[in-house]
């Protein structure tokens, strides 16, 4: 965090904080709940008296940019919540029509953002995409499903972030969001699917290689081949609960049944 903020240069006013504040929010690089530092350390930092920290920094959180937590500092504020508002988080959560526009909507996108990505990434967007590509093949040799499926998300949170186009990266944000909080359910049958885990970690790896050799092309079809199979998974997956459910109840219906015939003879 402490690398982050600049020293104001000029005219040493709160709007200057203010706007920096703000491109480092809209760029994504101060995220959802991220501590800004002591008051004492933002002024050193931005190089600008205290009185006009506080006026930049109550004018952010008049505008619902940053909240002060009582004893807990100051915050940046839950903005990318308010892009999917609750009622229409839970309508999502009860329609199943729902998860296929998701999943649709996700695929072209996401094309875009990886190709973009292969366009605009920086040496530093590198250097973080190969350290959770690192996480993401350790936590493909523990067989940890929920800490797979958390870096799966991140790793399209971090080439969202690589295509430096800044409605891209809140609109896709916005829609992790609702994997994080849960409003689909079933985001881990793709997970149960025989030899799915080997298969996403072999795209995401096309995806991140794509990315790594600058290739746009290459980087869309792999973003939109990966979603794909997803989308077909998850059908898969669940097509065989709904199998296994039913076998279920046959076999439960003629075991009773055989029950009362033995019982009448």
């Amino acid at each position: 965090m402490s690398d982050i903020f600049s020293r104001i240069e000029h005219s040493r006013t709160a709007d200057e904080v203010v706007q920096q504040i703000e491109s480092l929010i809209l760029e994504g690089v101060l995220r959802t709940s991220d501590r800004l530092p002591g008051e004492r350390e933002l002024a050193r930092q931005f190089d600008v008296s205290r009185p006009i920290l506080r006026d930049a920094l109550k004018a952010l959180e008049a505008r619902g940019l940053l909240t002060t937590r009582p004893g807990g500092g100051t915050h940046v504020a839950d903005v990318i919540g308010q892009l999917f508002t609750r009622p229409v988080t839970d309508l999502i959560s009860m329609h199943r029509k729902a998860v296929t526009d998701y999943l649709e909507y996700r695929r072209e996108i996401e094309a875009v953002a990886a190709e973009y990505a292969a366009r605009r990434a920086t040496p530093e967007d590198l250097a973080l995409l190969d350290r959770i590509m690192a996480r993401m093949d350790e936590a493909h040799r523990t067989g940890d499903f929920d800490d797979e499926a958390e870096i799966d998300v991140e790793f399209h949170h971090a080439v969202c972030e690589c295509a430096h186009n800044i409605i891209l990266l809140h609109t896709l944000r916005s829609c992790y969001r609702l994997l994080s909080e849960g409003v689909f359910q079933n985001r881990l049958l793709v997970f149960t699917v025989p030899g799915a885990r080997d298969a996403l970690l072999e795209q995401h790896r096309a995806i991140h290689a794509a990315i790594k050799a600058a290739d746009p092309f290459a980087a869309r079809k792999a973003a939109m081949d990966h979603i794909t199979y997803v989308e077909r998974s998850m059908a898969e997956a669940e097509r065989s609960g709904d199998w296994k459910r039913v076998s279920r109840l046959r076999l439960r219906q003629r075991s009773e049944a055989g029950d009362i015939e033995r019982k009448r003879t």
